[in-house]
């Protein structure tokens, strides 16, 4: 199967719209625009495709709205101007997917967010939960809060991090560009569009320039966000958003803008990933049956299968799943710190509130943050 093949039947995509597309080169919210691609977002979700939708232009709608003609430089201007865009834009999709029966949610993350393991986890969960009830999370970075520490800097960047922290198969984004060239379009009308390659290819950042005046991405991130989502095996498209019908042709296999390629699957690579770059901080002893059903049903490991905690671990961190002769069976990702877990072990999932008061998971931890030994 291609990889063109493989985004036209990935089951989970993050799909990305940029600043210029939707404020019409920022002459404000392009409402008609919008509306089109939420019909396609609403057709690929009919089709069985669950989408996180990430939407930069909260700036430049603000900026719009403000009557600025220029990208402010002072951050707390910046923050204000997309708190005023932020409006306008969340009640635009939500009036737009509301035509569709569809519900939205919006998320506003940080770097810090998906830095810090407990509210990695914690964002990732509620993605998780959105996901699944059918609705489509709208992220955007909290630009309202943000500081050059600990902001994105794009809303590339912060696409593929989404797509690694929701397991994405494909990051579609779209531009107000064709896709990638092998030179500056607006310089040299012969230049050829790259039609697919891998996206470690060290040969693309020659090809990628700078970015425009509404946002603070060009091409260059853009690559730089694939190869950060190839590290999780998603592929990725670039693609002009002015095209018809853009997501629904690329669902249909149709070969549009730059496809930039991962080396291995979604899941073989969050596999590689929690199987060997994490120290371990802890260990819990499994009972036989829960042994026999890591390694023959691939399912989560619950507390009830677990008889004893051993380390120092908090929420999010990787533990040792061993037998009860000390054998590694698993290491994963846990959803409980080393106190709580010592108060839940050998307990039904449906006492965890009873017992600690609250419920972070009822998993101790999940399939997908799991891997076998």
């Amino acid at each position: 199967m291609s990889v063109r093949d493989r985004v036209s039947g990935a089951k989970r995509w993050v799909v990305k719209i940029g600043s210029a597309l939707l404020t019409n080169d920022g002459r404000g919210l392009d409402h008609k625009a919008i509306a089109s691609w939420v019909d396609q977002m609403a057709q690929l979700r009919q089709q069985g495709v669950e989408l996180v939708l990430v939407s930069s232009g909260s700036v430049a709608a603000g900026m719009n709205r403000l009557g600025m003609t220029e990208r402010p430089d002072e951050l707390h201007r910046l923050q204000a101007a997309a708190a005023v865009g932020q409006m306008g834009l969340v009640q635009t999709y939500e009036a737009c997917f509301k035509q569709h029966q569809m519900h939205t949610a919006q998320i506003l993350l940080t770097h810090d967010d998906l830095s810090n393991r407990k509210r990695y986890l914690n964002a990732r969960g509620t993605l998780g939960a959105l996901i699944k009830w059918g609705v489509v999370p709208v992220v955007n970075e909290n630009d309202t809060v943000v500081t050059d520490e600990i902001c994105f800097g794009d809303n590339d960047t912060l696409a593929a991090l989404v797509a690694n922290l929701v397991v994405a198969d494909a990051l579609i984004i779209l531009t107000d560009q064709q896709g990638l060239f092998e030179s500056d379009p607006r310089k040299n009308p012969k230049a050829v569009l790259v039609a697919e390659a891998p996206a470690e290819d060290r040969r693309l950042d020659e090809m990628a320039g700078g970015g425009g005046v509404l946002g603070r991405g060009g091409m260059a991130t853009k690559v730089r966000a694939a190869r950060l989502a190839a590290r999780s095996g998603a592929a990725t498209v670039i693609a002009s958003g002015r095209e018809a019908d853009v997501l629904l042709r690329i669902k249909n296999g149709e070969s549009l803008g730059t496809l930039l390629t991962p080396e291995c699957s979604p899941q073989a690579a969050r596999k590689q990933w929690l199987a060997g770059h994490l120290k371990a901080r802890g260990t819990l002893v499994l009972d036989a049956g829960a042994v026999k059903v890591l390694k023959d049903s691939g399912r989560s490991l619950l507390p009830v299968g677990v008889k004893q905690v051993t380390g120092d671990f908090s929420r999010g961190e990787m533990v040792l799943c061993v037998d009860e002769q000390g054998r590694v069976v698993a290491r994963g990702l846990v959803n409980y710190g080393v106190d709580e877990a010592a108060k839940i072990i050998g307990q039904a999932s449906s006492r965890i509130g009873e017992i600690l008061g609250y419920v972070a998971e009822e998993e101790l931890v999940h399939r997908d943050n799991l891997v076998l030994a």
